[in-house]
């Protein structure tokens, strides 16, 4: 039996994901299962734009960045809310960065963070 998602029903929910909660925050461990653990000292959320879901995956269509952030760190994970502050956590993931110092800017380029789901084979 395939487990996982049909490839229209995953581009939907991706774009739905996308939509609910576009604010991109960045933490230095697991964000957690309310996506509120080790957040990194640089709280400001930015707005994701999303390109539409296509083969069950969904990517970013413009830059993210963050200038002049608040702490030296390195940031290892993202969260995803649906406000830019409060609001509610729609989920995580991790990305891939250079230590940061503060006052650096910190950017992640179009395309380079990714949504996806396991399509039914």
């Amino acid at each position: 039996m395939a487990v996982g998602f049909s490839t229209a029903a995953a581009n939907t929910h991706l774009d739905n994901q996308g939509t609910a909660y576009p604010w991109v925050q960045l933490h230095v461990g697991d964000p957690g299962a309310a996506g509120t653990a080790n957040a990194a000292t640089e709280t400001t959320r930015k707005q994701a734009t999303w390109a539409s879901a296509s083969a069950a995956a969904k990517t970013t269509s413009a830059d993210l960045v963050w200038t002049a952030v608040a702490g030296t760190e390195d940031y290892t994970h993202f969260s995803l809310w649906s406000a830019s502050s409060g609001g509610n956590f729609g989920g995580s993931g991790t990305v891939t960065a250079n230590a940061v110092t503060a006052a650096d800017s910190f950017t992640i380029s179009a395309g380079d963070l990714d949504l996806s789901l396991t399509v039914a084979a």
